[in-house]
């Protein structure tokens, strides 16, 4: 016999107060000397998801920063936060004093993608693990992916010719591809359709709240992560009759000398999936927006894109990329480096206390989250005059130390930005040179869910450009 919905959050709730009102009485009264940051906890056990969630990220943290200041709690997806907005606050959570705030994800986040994700740890089983990330996603192991990244670039713009298209989506079936290819190198395609499956299943539960009840989103999302599981333990076994040497990046977990468990090379799999996917094809998508709206930057992109293809040509050479023209993409470059700025994909990153901490005259409890506010920065006219303004100029100069963190900083910064920088250079040289599009409709609305994104995904139509000398 199921619980009726209304007794169920009439006993969470209430529970929840007890809680809550325990915890903040008794911090209160054993830490005098320092206070808790000013803010407010909002709902039980909802907290202030909803308020951060649906609605422009900007305007939530800006209402915060101008009521209580660069440093508050509140509460979200389940855990009591304290947020902080200066750069110099976030470099000491993140790299000075990086050893009292470990990386963390909300509860839901961490089942789904397993406790032994490299997100979820510090100390040596951290080191060794960047240490295998690494090795399969610097410069020098992915320079030769170039021609097949290429190859999955030109398909999906093929598959989108004389369309009406929901742009992300597009985009997050290209960055899917390109993160299998990373992931298993050219055995992906003999796993794609079922791996992708699975995780498209997962994804949705991604920011649920984690109660595994029958017909929740989480539960369906466990549900997919335990068949994800079992068809990666098929790939490795696989792999292991064969004893062939992959340079991907499960050849590099396979290949350690101090072996993971299929549990944890697992859990890494899926986290890898899960941070080379949404963010770059949000990534994709913004540029999609800010190209159309900028005729100027387009220009400047397409005449830099076209050099590229000139010289190659004089040269006579083949017309594929190499790594070497990636590197002779400056203004492309900029432009990535605005709209991550602008778009700021990644709002925040959450970190949790390991121990009851000082922080700026707060005091900040063992177990709460601490989350640095990347928008923020990125927002801040201190840091980037007229903020909103698309400029890539901007980065003709670097900017300020610690206000441009789209990748994060310190240990836990994103091991695989360099990849997702080339899998962007790589799109937007075939998009550019042989395409052009125009959005539908107005598109003045953003979407949030967890990412911030243009209304409906930004409707565009896509067609070939006319033939010309310089076409491949």
């Amino acid at each position: 016999m199921q619980m009726d919905s209304t007794m169920f959050w009439f006993l969470a709730s209430t529970l929840s107060i007890f809680l809550l009102h325990s915890l903040l009485k008794f911090l209160t009264s054993a830490h005098r000397k320092f206070p808790l940051p000013p803010g407010s906890l909002g709902w039980p056990y909802i907290g202030e998801t909803f308020q951060l969630y649906s609605q422009n990220p900007n305007v939530f943290f800006a209402s915060k920063v101008k009521k209580y200041g660069s440093i508050f709690k509140t509460h979200i997806l389940g855990c009591p936060c304290v947020m902080i907005s200066s750069p110099e606050a976030a470099k000491l959570v993140l790299v000075t004093r990086a050893l009292l705030f470990k990386p963390t994800f909300p509860a839901s986040k961490e089942r789904m993608l397993g406790k032994k994700a490299i997100f979820f740890h510090q100390g040596e089983y951290h080191t060794k693990l960047r240490k295998l990330v690494l090795r399969a996603f610097m410069p020098e192991a992915i320079k030769n992916s170039v021609s097949d990244i290429e190859s999955i670039a030109l398909d999906s713009l093929k598959s989108l010719e004389g369309r009406l298209i929901n742009t992300y989506p597009e985009m997050k079936t290209y960055t899917f591809n390109v993160a299998l290819l990373a992931i298993f190198g050219k055995d992906e395609v003999l796993y794609r359709e079922e791996l992708k499956r699975c995780y498209y299943n997962l994804e949705k539960g991604y920011n649920s709240m984690p109660i595994n009840l029958p017909g929740t989103l989480f539960h369906k999302a466990m549900k997919a992560r335990k068949e994800l599981a079992q068809i990666l333990a098929k790939i490795l076994s696989i792999r292991r009759q064969r004893k062939h040497n992959h340079s991907d990046l499960l050849g590099s977990f396979m290949g350690n000398k101090e072996t993971l468990t299929d549990e944890q090379i697992a859990d890494n799999i899926i986290g890898v999936i899960f941070a080379a996917r949404d963010t770059t094809a949000s990534v994709l998508t913004w540029m999609v927006k800010y190209l159309a709206e900028n005729q100027g930057v387009l220009q400047a992109v397409t005449e830099e894109q076209e050099a590229i293809m000139r010289t190659k040509e004089e040269w006579g050479e083949e017309r594929v990329l190499t790594w070497a023209d990636t590197k002779n993409m400056a203004m492309t470059t900029r432009v990535i480096q605005e709209t991550l700025r602008v778009a700021s994909i990644l709002s925040f990153t959450f970190r949790e206390a390991v121990e009851d901490v000082e922080f700026e005259g707060y005091f900040i409890p063992k177990g709460w989250k601490v989350l640095p506010l990347f928008r923020n920065i990125h927002h801040s006219p201190d840091n980037f005059p007229e903020p909103e303004k698309f400029d890539p100029s901007r980065f003709e100069v670097a900017p300020k130390p610690n206000t441009f963190m789209p990748f994060g900083n310190g240990t836990h910064s994103c091991p695989g930005n360099e990849l997702a920088k080339l899998e962007i250079l790589v799109l937007v040289h075939h998009l550019t040179t042989k395409y052009r599009w125009s959005m539908v409709g107005p598109q003045t609305g953003i979407q949030y869910g967890p990412f911030a994104l243009p209304q409906n995904g930004l409707p565009i139509t896509i067609s070939l450009k006319k033939a010309s000398p310089n076409s491949n």
